[in-house]
């Protein structure tokens, strides 16, 4: 039988009176992106800590292809790239050099060494400012090199902890569209961030935090399922439906909740599917809405039913 990529086990860390993660479990199969999502302070860089081999925890266990992981020097580290938030760069040398520093303490050396830059160079587009100094690079360049140094090993599994903090949304394009090359490699990668949307782009699996503990470890579509309403309808009338009306409405398969307005309803719908009979059913009852929109439900939806507050709180 063949070990999962990675497995956490029974993770507990504290500083001093904090308990900054509590039982903390999940794994990670071969080729999939794991999504640790949570608010700051739930816990996720410490976890990514421990995973790395970085801190040590006060009880658990951190395997990585069957291999348990320690501290100090171990081959297991090998096979991890990590991507930390904050960035880990020489700005006075440039992007080439600072690439040949961090392969050296790879174990990489000449034209290896060289080739390998190269590639992930221009993996992550940088390839046309391989000789410019990092100071001249905007955040989001920045972000990117710290990625192509994390790669320069060529490992199994890639950590990236909140690695679009700070970065405008061009530049946060360009780093999804670098991951998603290296989905489709067929890399283990785990993505954490308290964007919701970054993840629900990403991860084929997610494990959802706060307070130092797993609230979920599903995926996606088994996230979506805890919610009661997955879709939301707005409509807006020349002259609202009567009181008759809207109680038939409210009691039509799929609405969960009407709240009725001056001259609008908004329903929460359990499928977004249940929209249209619901809009057949107005037309045949003499009250079509003069303008309506639909909504999907969206992951920070699920945190805010699992926790009662927002994933940004």
């Amino acid at each position: 039988m063949i070990a999962p990529m990675l497995q956490v086990t029974q993770l507990n860390k504290r500083f001093g009176e904090r308990h900054a993660v509590r039982s903390v479990s999940f794994g990670l199969e071969r080729g999939q992106t794991l999504g640790l999502i949570g608010p700051n302070g739930a816990g996720k860089s410490t976890t990514v800590s421990m995973l790395c081999g970085l801190v040590q925890p006060d009880s658990g266990q951190v395997e990585i292809n069957g291999v348990a992981m320690g501290l100090g020097r171990n081959p297991v580290k090998q096979w991890i790239g990590l991507v930390p938030q904050e960035l880990a760069l020489y700005e006075d040398l440039s992007a080439q050099e600072n690439l040949k520093l961090f392969g050296a303490l790879y174990g990489l050396h000449g034209q290896p060494l060289v080739r390998r830059c190269a590639e992930v160079l221009a993996l992550v587009n940088l390839a046309d400012r391989a000789r410019d100094r990092v100071h001249t690079f905007s955040g989001g360049m920045k972000r990117r090199l710290n990625i192509a140094a994390a790669l320069l090993h060529d490992p199994q599994l890639l950590v990236l902890d909140e690695p679009t903090v700070g970065v405008d949304p061009q530049s946060r394009n360009a780093i999804f569209d670098c991951l998603e090359v290296l989905k489709r490699e067929g890399r283990s990668l785990i993505y954490t961030s308290h964007y919701m949307e970054e993840v629900e782009r990403l991860a084929d699996h997610i494990v959802v935090m706060d307070h130092g503990q797993v609230l979920a470890d599903a995926t996606p579509a088994e996230l979506y399922e805890r919610l009661p309403a997955t879709a939301a309808l707005h409509l807006e009338f020349a002259q609202l439906p009567s009181a008759d009306t809207l109680r038939q409405l409210e009691a039509q398969s799929g609405v969960t909740a009407l709240k009725a307005g001056k001259q609008q309803i908004d329903l929460t719908l359990r499928q977004p599917s249940d929209a249209l009979p619901l809009l057949t059913w107005l037309e045949a009852q003499g009250c079509p809405p003069v303008h309506f929109a639909t909504a999907r439900a969206r992951l920070e939806d699920v945190f805010l039913t699992l926790t009662g507050r927002s994933l940004r709180d």
